[in-house]
């Protein structure tokens, strides 16, 4: 095992994965630098995933994957964030979906199919949710995407948002209006399907590489098998609640914050001015900010680690973990929001040059603030737990 305080690898098998999956995380910091300046896509960093087997590292080993647990989910994101963020946050979708779908009944007839197919095939999925339109999924809006019942199957019509690794996905999960009564409904079919293309609109200011682009679907015809069929009690997409699998997205932003710490101790340790006789890590105010950088990351990383592990232990009972499942992520993005400022602050105006690998961290880890759940519905989460253990039940109310 390796000793390091930093390590959270609980055996020598998890830091095993972890080491390797660290010396290839760190190969693709260069390609991860390139999608970001050409707003281009890392396709290296794909294949190089593909070839060491990690789309299956989720899927259980009865059908050919690793059988990796939540939480050794999570501390491979962390670590491979830290050589390519967009890369991670990116299959970190699809290993959370096949993370998530094993625990959806409407998913049994086809889970299996679909987990050996990615274990013999790397084949990458993720879910096409989001529209200009609706905003967040998780906010409840209507899919203005359409599926007509027709002869042969469905024909869906509509354009997605935010389809993330979108050049790559062989696979996509798209929700859609049923016509004519208007109830949800979701669809797994090819992305190579007729009919289905992918319009490069991805210009943002960060997280470049995921080329999340639309996908835009024009009388797509799917066979009938492509609908998922839901049962009346179980939505078709989750709601505003967070899910364990969603712990992939505080990981791969505190992977960010660890990836600016690295280059914050490195600088300061090889860098002196002509009116200094040593390194500017030497100078009090600098080990200040390390020592600041190195309480908050400890603390985001303790409550992910534990919170990973908690869910471990009794996944019977979902509901005791919602609120600290959402306030996970709301704390790591605050966490790695300020530990790259503070790594930035280190570094000088040095970090603000576009060659400089902080500058594009920067970039990268305010794009948390956009991601699930949102930091009003956690404080929501939050303040009705406090109201529920601290106050009595309101008159007329029976206690659960």
């Amino acid at each position: 095992m390796n000793p390091s305080p930093f390590s959270f690898a609980r055996t020598s098998e998890e830091q095993k994965r972890l080491d390797e999956i660290g010396r290839l995380a760190d190969t693709l910091r260069d390609e991860a630098a390139r999608a970001d300046e050409e707003n281009g896509f890392s396709y290296g960093a794909i294949d190089a995933l593909k070839e060491a087997g990690y789309p299956s590292l989720t899927v259980p080993a009865e059908y050919g994957g690793a059988g990796a647990s939540l939480y050794e989910f999570v501390l491979l994101q962390e670590r491979l964030a830290q050589g390519d963020a967009a890369t991670a946050l990116g299959i970190g979708w699809h290993l959370g979906i096949v993370l998530e779908l094993a625990n959806q009944p409407a998913w049994q007839d086809k889970y299996e199919a679909l987990c050996r197919d990615i274990a013999s095939r790397n084949l990458l999925i993720n879910r096409a949710a989001t529209e200009k339109g609706t905003g967040s999924p998780s906010r409840g809006g209507r899919p203005a995407t359409t599926a007509e019942e027709v002869e042969g199957g469905y024909l869906l019509n509509g354009r997605k948002t935010f389809t993330t690794l979108a050049p790559a996905l062989d696979l996509v999960i798209v929700t859609a209006s049923l016509e004519p009564d208007g109830n949800h409904g979701e669809f797994v079919f090819p992305v190579a399907t007729e009919g289905v293309r992918i319009e490069p609109t991805w210009d943002m200011v960060g997280m470049r590489g995921t080329a999340s682009h639309d996908l835009v679907l024009e009388d797509v015809l799917v066979p009938p098998e492509a609908r998922v069929k839901h049962t009346r009690s179980e939505p078709s997409r989750p709601g505003p609640a967070a899910h364990p699998y969603l712990l992939h997205i505080p990981a791969c932003y505190l992977g960010i914050a660890l990836a600016a710490r690295r280059e914050a101790v490195t600088f300061a340790a090889a860098y002196r001015p002509n009116s200094l006789p040593h390194p500017i890590l030497e100078l009090p105010h600098i080990r200040q900010l390390i020592g600041e950088i190195e309480l908050e990351l400890s603390a985001a990383r303790h409550f992910l680690y534990a919170v990973a592990q908690r869910w471990e232990s009794a996944p019977a009972n979902p509901g005791a973990f919602a609120a600290d499942l959402s306030a996970v992520k709301t704390f790591a993005v605050r966490t790695a929001l300020t530990v790259v400022d503070k790594s930035m602050r280190i570094a000088g105006a040095h970090s603000l040059a576009m060659t400089h690998p902080l500058q594009r961290l920067y970039r990268d880890v305010r794009f948390g603030l956009h991601n699930p759940p949102m930091d009003d519905v956690t404080l929501k989460q939050l303040a009705d737990r406090a109201e529920r253990e601290l106050l009595p039940p309101p008159e007329g109310t029976a206690e659960a």
